[in-house]
């Protein structure tokens, strides 16, 4: 069963697990960062989401998991130093600020990424460290992609790419990543729409494999948005969450969260779709 959504600026339902995918996206923020606004020109915010998302935390008795700012500079460049030097100053400014609330619950390491990247492991264990130093209770998280066939880019016209990662690449690249954050993520859960659904339960056991190997938890990002479909992106198919929950199941996972219930799942949604989508989900786990 889903228990956890990301917020995409947002959501509730039936949920324990609130993750902001990202503290800001280039000039655009989430809370009235000084530091941000003065190094980075960032827009300063009319409301201070960050706030928020925590006050209603609180009264519901949600974990909330804050996601770091992604300056942009690695998309332009493929160089996570500035990811790295930013988060240092956002981590400090924001547990000052946040700390207190009881529903702060960890930190999202936003930056994404599917395989062995240039700064990644530095990336990911330096500010999981940096986090951790503020309360070593904190837990922190990381959504990674699987780079197979339908891991294109949604501003690309085509569905699929003819050359996507084995089960053995991935193995032997996310391996070495685990071994490079280990004491640093606690957390990974991989996003499960990028490879075909007979696929998935063998990269889903991979996945379990080596989280358990060095000490991690090992979740699911049960995508509730269609890769398949020409228009990007819209709710999916419910026998395909289905499919992709129940293949979890079987390889062990007992956590799965989604990206993401507000715009794809929620009875609140623009797509109507979404709304048919909810319903349906109801009804399964009502059956369980």
């Amino acid at each position: 069963m889903i228990k956890g959504t990301f917020l995409d600026e947002i959501s509730h339902a039936g949920i324990d697990t609130v993750i902001m995918i990202r503290s800001g996206y280039r000039k655009f923020i989430t809370y009235p960062s000084d530091y941000l606004v003065q190094k980075y020109n960032c827009h300063a915010p009319s409301e201070d989401l960050v706030q928020l998302f925590l006050d209603l935390s609180d009264k519901h008795g949600m974990n909330f998991y804050f996601g770091l700012y992604d300056s942009g500079i690695y998309w332009d460049t493929h160089d996570m130093q500035h990811e790295i030097e930013a988060n240092r100053f956002v981590i400090d400014e924001v547990w000052s600020r946040y700390g207190h609330h009881p529903s702060f619950k960890g930190w999202y390491l936003s930056m994404e990424i599917s395989r062995k990247t240039k700064g990644a492991i530095e990336a990911f264990r330096t500010l999981g460290l940096a986090g951790k130093e503020k309360n070593s209770q904190l837990k922190t998280l990381i959504s990674p992609w699987i780079d197979g066939p339908k891991a294109v880019m949604a501003s690309e016209a085509s569905l699929r790419k003819k050359n996507s990662v084995t089960l053995s690449e991935h193995e032997k690249e996310w391996t070495e990543i685990f071994e490079g954050i280990r004491g640093a993520v606690d957390i990974v859960a991989f996003q499960d729409g990028h490879v075909d659904i007979p696929d998935l339960e063998d990269y889903l056991v991979v996945n379990k494999k080596m989280a358990d190997a060095q000490g991690m938890q090992a979740w699911t990002n049960t995508e509730s948005f269609d890769r398949d479909m020409p228009i990007k992106f819209l709710p999916i198919k419910f026998e395909k969450l289905r499919l992709k929950m129940e293949a979890a199941k079987r390889a062990g996972y007992t956590d799965a969260i989604t990206f993401e219930f507000s715009h794809f799942m929620s009875p609140q949604s623009a797509y109507i779709q979404a709304h048919h989508l909810f319903n349906r989900y109801l009804e399964y786990v009502g059956k369980k």
